[in-house]
């Protein structure tokens, strides 16, 4: 049974992410829905629904990004996560994703579409296995990784977790 970061890397063949972290997609549906049935924005028809594994591991980050769909974030293994959002608004909020209920951590965390968000391990020490579910489904073209200036230009208020989640793009 995989015990540590690496082990899980190795074992689910998981590969480097863009934003951060490490990945291997687990799921994408055979069906997909039609370009014209999708809201505006997308670039063409999408697998009705995707999953991956995702794996941080102590310090590392995943950097602030957004995407065109919801993405359900579920806790497997390790140290709980904090997920930051900054909403289209400027709204921000952080989520804990783990298993100590009791503490006022979840299971399960939506990202919603649109909104900027990022995590990091709450233990450095540690690392984090979850898994993250779209529909519509992933898919590169609904991928932005966020520019450090213009997101400080739009939202200043927000400034530090910006600069914490951002690298200097």
């Amino acid at each position: 049974m995989a015990k540590t970061a690496e082990d899980y890397i190795e074992k689910l063949k998981l590969k480097k992410h863009p934003e951060g972290g490490y990945f291997s997609e687990v799921y994408r549906s055979e069906d997909n829905i039609k370009k014209e049935a999708l809201p505006d924005g997308f670039s063409g028809e999408r697998s009705i629904s995707t999953s991956i594994y995702f794996l941080l591991e102590k310090e590392e980050l995943s950097h602030f990004h957004r995407i065109k769909s919801d993405e359900l974030w579920h806790f497997y293994d390790g140290a709980s996560v904090t997920i930051h959002i900054i909403d289209e608004r400027g709204g921000y909020e952080k989520k804990i994703l783990g298993r100590d209920i009791e503490n006022d951590e979840s299971f399960q965390i939506v990202a919603p579409k649109n909104c900027w968000f990022g995590a990091e391990v709450n233990d450095k020490t540690s690392y984090s296995l979850i898994g993250c579910t779209v529909a519509p489904g992933f898919d590169f073209d609904d991928f932005e990784l966020a520019k450090r200036e213009e997101l400080l230009s739009r939202y200043p208020e927000r400034a530090a977790i910006i600069t914490a989640l951002t690298e200097g793009l």
